[in-house]
């Protein structure tokens, strides 16, 4: 799921810019639906500055972190609540109700620039996970005491949270 009308960052986070000037900040669904059901940790609060690829928030699945980069720099403003009460929002509505947090920003558009935005956002999406596909499998050849059967043919589809069953080291590669 890409949406139009929103930013996307290398780093699969995504920002919009709202009519009040603030920029709400979430995660893509690629990534999401790679990791799996995570949990999010908050690691800036209300009031603080973040710069630009400065680690935002971590994902944690089964004890598994990831860093999340922040997308922009400028002010947050505040932490989406509503994940707080409802963790699983996070993956289930990751465009709407599950972004993490609203940053007023400090320079949108030297920042947004480089980021990609509807139809070159699908085509890079597309990119992302054939580079995930190719990952896997050097990953798993890597850290495989066997040889492993990993078979990704033209075409074919990775599982859904194919990264949650993976080993921390693969996690750390990742």
């Amino acid at each position: 799921k890409i949406p139009k009308g929103l930013f996307y960052s290398k780093n699969h986070t995504w920002t919009y810019l709202e009519k009040s000037g603030t920029a709400k900040v979430g995660l893509d669904d690629l990534l999401l639906h790679i990791t799996g059901e995570v949990r999010l940790n908050y690691i800036k609060d209300p009031d603080e500055m973040v710069k630009k690829g400065e680690t935002l928030a971590e994902v944690n699945q089964n004890g598994k972190l990831l860093r999340i980069m922040s997308p922009i720099s400028g002010k947050i403003v505040q932490a989406n609540p509503i994940l707080l009460e409802i963790p699983g929002l996070l993956n289930q509505d990751p465009y709407e109700r599950g972004w993490i947090y609203s940053i007023q920003p400090a320079n949108w558009i030297e920042e947004t620039r480089s980021y990609y935005f509807a139809e070159e956002a699908i085509k890079w999406s597309k990119k992302e996970l054939e580079r995930f596909k190719d990952f896997i499998t050097i990953s798993i050849y890597k850290y495989s005491p066997e040889p492993s059967m990993v078979i990704l043919q033209e075409g074919g589809e990775l599982s859904d949270n194919a990264l949650s069953g993976m080993p921390d080291e693969i996690w750390q590669d990742f």
